[in-house]
């Protein structure tokens, strides 16, 4: 960086050093000539003091300013060799008195450049005034934006701890305020000061820095840019050592590069960030904070734990093979697990929490606890914490030091930390399968099922996102959906049981990912399964136009041929009282509720043709009127679909 800027500075210093040896050999305006030499000689002994302070120059501004000394000082030059002309020449030679005025400004605002730049440059306590006001160079009449973010990035750069603090603060404000302001930022080289000031800085310098970054991430080229400047290394610091507040702020900022660029998700994966968002997420969620754990030296091995578990699902197995009923093994996990709607104790995650926790960490009883059973669902208790992190048979967690004094946090930081830590985690998981395997193997999502049980609004309403971009990638990966939501699976069961509870409740926040998430899911459902059906029937009469559509979305899915189970679900949605819903919809609905409902009635029609409720509410009256439609029909699939459900219920 000195080379470079001494480069830069080079040619300007031999320019002024030429311009103040021809002035003392004009033979003509010599008075102004004098002048212009004072001036250059002032210029030259700044650009001087620049190059011996090189390395502390912030080179961003040294470009552009020294690029415009060098042109002046170009221009006086010239000047300066038509006053040396005699004779002849000098006759003919005519120089207004305005050149000399032109030039002399132009040398001052110069002097005012490189001065101020001399300033910005200076270390915290050097060459600065005592109110910390720089003030704006001549250069900054043109863009004095420009000049702003200059001098906060500077001071990022060279600024006392208090300095640096209130710069990334203002870089906050400018980012905040114009997307043109955050992509100069970038440009002026404000990345790299910013993650520095985030990594070594006090609190609130590190929030304000980590704020920053999450207002420069507005579109993929910014947060490439960020990524490849190391923002992840930095993050991953903060998530493990760092005070919970800044924790907060980048969390947040994940969630905001993650989403205005998503080809930053496996970055941010390799890095082992989920493991840490979902440690901050089950942090005194449940019991076990971190499923990245490690056993004492007299523990099995890993492979054990997992034969365990693996024995243990067995065995319900064969229990329910015994009892020889179809739906045992719905009753068996049943009898393990509260439902949030039948039971009214007031932890209802109990048993769900419990029994998941108790099933993968078995191998490791502690031998202060009788049976693993005896886990509890919020670890609110810190003598209970503490314990629980010193008992030689325990886990030994692998989340770093971000664990200690994370209890004596105020509530309210807590709770806005498992918000960030899901809305994190929400905008990482879209569309990645690899970042949902990462979840779903974890306890992620035992964390979100609690979590929509007892969080505050905003976490509830993350973790529901969040579980709606898992369901759906489950729903486009067969391993996924198998492995993670498997129907005997406790974390499964005790997500499920939530979406119906908030189904039931109507809670109109969490009610759209809730049906698209159960929607997603709908392949994985067992034929005895019957809760689902008949909410979801239930929200196609009289609500408004968005959870109509969803609701017949969701559960097309269910009754669509690429789902095994279509016939078993058509009938449901018949008993239940779909079709009459379906009706309403199709001749009086919106348009966005008219296309999902007709859909649904095809697939119903097509499925279960034999149906006599189908021919009493006049299902075939509804098609054939459908197929005169001009806005019905515009889809070629609406229309083959429509067909096919007039074919099969007159051949019944």
């Amino acid at each position: 960086m000195a080379d470079i800027v001494k480069q830069i500075l080079a040619k300007p210093i031999q320019l002024a050093d030429q311009v103040t040896k021809s002035a003392d050999e004009a033979s003509s305006f010599r008075q102004e000539c004098l002048e212009i030499k004072t001036k250059t000689d002032k210029l030259a002994q700044l650009l001087r003091q620049a190059a011996r302070n090189s390395s502390d120059l912030y080179e961003r501004p040294t470009r552009r300013i020294i690029y415009e000394t060098e042109q002046v000082l170009d221009k006086a030059l010239t000047l300066i060799f038509k006053c040396k002309a005699n004779g002849f020449k000098r006759v003919f030679t005519i120089i207004p008195a305005a050149a000399f005025r032109k030039i002399s400004q132009q040398l001052e605002n110069s002097i005012g450049d490189v001065s101020w730049l001399l300033r910005v440059s200076a270390p915290a306590g050097d060459d600065r005034d005592d109110d910390g006001y720089l003030g704006l160079p001549p250069i900054a009449a043109n863009e004095p934006i420009l000049c702003l973010i200059w001098e906060q990035i500077a001071i990022l750069c060279s600024g006392s701890v208090e300095e640096r603090a209130d710069g990334a603060a203002s870089l906050v404000s400018l980012a905040r305020d114009n997307d043109r302001y955050g992509k100069l930022i970038i440009e002026e080289g404000g990345v790299a000061p910013l993650l520095k000031l985030a990594k070594e800085g006090r609190m609130e310098g590190q929030e304000n820095a980590a704020r920053a970054i999450g207002l420069l991430g507005r579109d993929p080229e910014s947060v490439e840019h960020i990524v490849n400047a190391g923002v992840c290394s930095v993050f991953v610091k903060i998530l493990k050592d760092g005070h919970m507040k800044v924790q907060v702020v980048v969390a947040w900022a994940i969630s905001e590069l993650a989403a205005n660029h998503p080809d930053c998700q496996d970055h941010f994966a390799q890095n082992n960030i989920i493991r840490l968002l979902v440690s901050h997420l089950a942090f005194e969620t449940i019991q076990e904070h971190s499923k990245y754990a490690i056993a004492s030296k007299q523990a099995m091995s890993i492979h054990t734990v997992v034969m365990a578990n693996s024995n243990n699902a067995n065995q319900i197995g064969n229990k329910n093979n015994m009892k020889g009923t179809s739906t045992a093994d719905d009753e068996s996990l049943h009898s393990c697990i509260s439902h949030p709607l039948g039971n009214e104790t007031p932890n209802q995650m109990h048993n769900v929490v419990a029994n998941t926790m108790a099933m993968k960490s078995a191998a490791f009883p502690p031998k202060s606890q009788g049976h693993p059973n005896n886990a509890a669902v919020i670890n609110s208790n810190n003598q209970h914490q503490h314990q629980h992190q010193h008992h030689p048979n325990r886990h030994v967690a692998l989340a770093g030091s971000s664990i200690k004094g994370r209890e004596f946090e105020d509530p309210a930081t807590k709770a806005e930390m498992k918000a960030m830590a899901a809305r994190a985690l929400w905008h990482l998981c879209t569309g990645n399968i690899t970042v949902c395997q990462s979840m779903t193997e974890s306890r992620a999502l035992l964390c979100f099922a609690v979590l929509l049980e007892k969080g505050t609004d905003e976490v509830q309403y993350n973790s529901a996102m969040a579980l709606m971009e898992i369901t759906a990638v489950a729903e486009e990966n067969a391993d996924l959906r198998r492995n993670a939501f498997k129907p005997n699976a406790p974390a499964a069961r005790a997500v499920l049981d939530q979406f119906l509870r908030i189904i039931e409740k109507e809670d109109q926040d969490l009610l759209i990912p809730s049906i698209k998430s159960i929607g997603n899911l709908a392949r994985t459902f067992r034929a005895t399964e019957t809760r689902i059906i008949g909410p979801l029937v239930r929200l196609l009469e009289d609500r408004e136009a968005e959870i109509m559509s969803e609701a017949a979305i969701a559960l097309t899915k269910f009754a669509c041929s690429d789902n095994f189970l279509h016939v078993n679900h058509c009938k449901a949605i018949i008993e239940a009282g779909g079709t009459k819903h379906l009706i309403q919809l199709v001749y009086f609905g919106e348009q966005m509720v008219q296309i999902p409902a007709l859909i649904l009635l095809c697939y119903v029609a097509m499925h279960v043709p034999d149906s006599k409720k189908l021919s009493e509410e006049d299902v075939p009256i509804v098609l054939e009127w459908a197929t005169k439609q001009e806005a019905l029909m515009h889809d070629p699939t609406v229309q083959h679909l429509v067909a096919e459900g007039k074919n099969s219920l007159t051949f019944y």
